[in-house]
């Protein structure tokens, strides 16, 4: 079928709900389906508030309609509650077009971290926003009766995957030169550096070894400043990236507002053991798994991920596939019946040409 993803995340944005959303596409293609996606790189934008490398689309929902009527989907599903977001959103409700949706990131927790706005506030635009939606789709069983019991309806599940094959375990000489040399064990946290990580809860542990931060994002200056015994490595990508999770001996998650964490898994592919609070995310992959600890006390958890089996916690991140997530992901969308799709599009070119005749006087 052709679908239609409307998201404000995409690249060159480096965060979980981007790799998700480009694996997730990507998968979809092969799988056959005709994809258009709508994002910011494609618009002109302005930088995120308190956040500069996200880039926000301005005018975005007149060319929204151009594109909706040259691909014609048969289904439509939006991402995210940006101005992308927002834009297809009410063009989908003024054309009574079915959609789905999906809810990745606490944003009620987001804002409230950084402006004084109410959590009250923050899910009262987040129930508007994802009212209308045919199903919305999240990662987790915790988050979901987390959702419902924020008055939220009509959740269906959409798990996460690994690219088993680039995230792996490595040899000794495979690691990266510079953290090669650090003083053992290395305890890692890979991701945005920003405050809602709750990264400072892992940089006030004390623990043995070395601590390294992976990533990039508004909090790192002032982290640096405060922790110089840490060493900062910037973002990472792609190969550098996966090499460096392989080169933790534990892989901190001391977040308490993801809705998944897609980097518990990527390394615990790379057979690096996690320790993180039992939030939702973790305590939905880890408890029993063998390939991590969540304990509401992070050190212990970090002392006890210490002696978990590196092959153990490989073989568990093995179970998770993109080509399944996907599956799902198709099998939540909500399609036009053929019919009623026909007869809609050719409505709206029909309503389209009528508007561009010439009025006589």
């Amino acid at each position: 079928m052709r679908l239609l993803l409307a998201t404000d995340a995409w690249e060159p944005q480096v965060n979980g709900v981007v790799r998700t959303l480009t694996r997730t596409v990507a998968e979809c293609r092969e799988l056959g389906h005709e994809v258009e996606v709508i994002s910011p790189d494609q618009f002109k934008t302005l930088p995120m508030p308190t956040y500069p490398e996200i880039r926000l689309a301005i005018n975005a929902y007149e060319p929204m309609q151009e594109r909706f009527k040259a691909f014609e989907p048969e289904a439509i599903h939006i991402a995210t509650e940006g101005p992308i977001g927002l834009a297809a959103r009410r063009l989908c409700l003024e054309w009574k077009l079915p959609f789905t949706t999906s809810y990745h990131t606490r944003f009620p927790e987001y804002v409230s971290a950084r402006l004084p706005v109410p959590l009250s506030v923050g899910y009262a635009f987040m129930r508007w926003f994802h009212g209308p939606s045919g199903r919305i789709m999240v990662a987790t069983n915790s988050f979901r009766e987390e959702l419902q019991r924020h008055g939220f309806r009509n959740l269906s599940p959409w798990s996460r995957g690994v690219d088993t094959e680039l995230f792996r375990p490595r040899s000794a000489d495979e690691l990266p030169p510079e953290l090669r040399d650090l003083p053992r064990p290395i305890w890692m946290n890979v991701g945005r550096v920003a405050v809602e990580k709750n990264i400072a809860a892992f940089l006030a542990l004390d623990l043995p070894g070395t601590k390294v931060v992976v990533g990039d994002g508004p909090s790192r200056l002032e982290l640096q400043d405060k922790h110089p015994d840490v060493v900062f490595t910037g973002a990472k990508f792609g190969e550098d990236l996966a090499r460096h999770f392989a080169a933790a001996d534990v892989f901190v998650f001391p977040s308490l507002t993801d809705t998944f964490g897609l980097v518990i898994l990527e390394a615990m592919a790379t057979g690096s053991p996690v320790a993180a609070f039992p939030a939702p995310g973790p305590i939905d992959l880890i408890p029993g798994s063998g390939a991590g600890v969540c304990d509401a006390d992070l050190q212990t958890a970090c002392l006890a991920a210490l002696k978990l089996d590196r092959k153990a916690t490989r073989a568990y991140a093995e179970r998770f596939s993109w080509r399944a997530c996907t599956e799902e992901f198709i099998r939540n969308l909500q399609p036009y019946p053929e019919a009623e799709k026909v007869r809609f599009w050719r409505r709206l070119r029909r309503l389209a040409r009528l508007r561009r005749r010439p009025h006589l006087s």
